[in-house]
């Protein structure tokens, strides 16, 4: 798989990057380790070489789990990982990095990022300049090569980018999911960010598996997602059945489509998470999925089905945080 340069730094990632929020089993049902990281090893093996964890993952038990899948091929793969909205203080961040360090058994990571806004889920609002600079000084120690941002809006990304260079964003994006387009897009494309997009499948929906009266179990964080609900349901059913006949024409499986269609958009990189071996392989087989110009535009078009409705909410689920 041909690698991309991560936003102006010295990073080169894989266009399809392997999620392991799963990994921590935190807000997941049924998730086995060996399952896992078999599943991680099989990315790997399959040209995935950008895995994206947290902190926050089943308290580091994600990056514990990365280590284990990975650890002996570490100069071989990219390491990108967050630190949580309750850890935006300068001495914080740096606490939080070396947890990351020990649990990824590495000596840099590639990739750091602040997971969410400070003041998210209740957190102390901590200014962004304190952040950053911790951020750069980990930087200047060689513990990071690069700094990102998630869930970050346009307006929050232009202020963080004052304190020093942010190289990506990592926003949820997806076919069925697109406020990005309309907000942090056309800055990233100004500034050389690249865009990193979670939720690529929109938790799955974009698979096709999931018929209409699905119903999650309730420790499941897809239970709370706008997109599985009502109409919002509905409508991607329709959607899917108009993008079944393009896969068929390019023999890939839906869940192929969506991810090519998602990495051709402008600066965009697509992280998907995956429970089995053969699921990691498909999802990187999609890197060699090509549709014309009037085919992603067709796409596009189908997608609107879905998202036009939405509203510019950019969370996915209805917590209440």
């Amino acid at each position: 798989m041909e690698k991309r340069p991560l936003g102006t730094s010295d990073v080169q990632i894989t266009p399809i990057l392997m999620g392991t929020w799963q990994a921590g089993k935190r807000g997941w049902v049924g998730i086995e380790d060996a399952d896992t990281i078999k599943t991680i090893r099989a990315a790997f093996e399959a040209g995935i070489t950008t895995i994206d964890t947290a902190e926050v993952y089943g308290d580091g038990y994600s990056e514990q789990i990365v280590a284990v899948a990975l650890s002996d091929v570490r100069d071989k793969v990219e390491y990108a990982t967050k630190v949580f909205a309750n850890h935006l203080k300068y001495d914080l961040v740096i606490e939080a990095c070396d947890r990351s360090l020990k649990n990824l058994k590495t000596d840099y990571i590639d990739l750091y990022q602040i997971h969410w806004p400070s003041g998210s889920f209740n957190s102390e609002i901590v200014p962004i300049e304190d952040t950053m600079s911790a951020l750069n000084h980990l930087k200047e120690q060689g513990k990071i090569r690069a700094i990102g941002v998630s869930n970050f809006s346009r307006s929050q990304l232009e202020s963080a980018a004052k304190y020093g260079r942010i190289d990506s964003l990592q926003p949820p994006y997806s076919l069925f999911w697109r406020q990005v387009e309309q907000d942090a897009m056309p800055y990233c494309v100004e500034n050389n960010i690249s865009i990193i997009a979670y939720s690529s499948l929109a938790q799955g929906l974009l698979t096709g598996k999931f018929a209409r009266d699905h119903k999650f179990d309730p420790k499941d964080n897809r239970s709370q997602n706008k997109l599985f609900q009502g109409e919002n349901m509905e409508r991607a059913q329709q959607a899917l059945e108009k993008l079944r006949p393009i896969a068929q024409r390019h023999n890939c499986t839906l869940a192929q489509l969506a991810l090519a269609w998602l990495i051709a958009q402008p600066q965009t990189n697509a992280i998907v998470g995956a429970r089995r071996p053969e699921q990691a392989t498909a999802n990187a087989q999609a890197a060699s999925v090509q549709f014309s110009a009037a085919e992603l535009q067709e796409i596009d078009a189908i997608g609107r089905i879905v998202t036009d409705p939405l509203g510019n909410n950019p969370l996915m689920w209805d917590w209440n945080s």
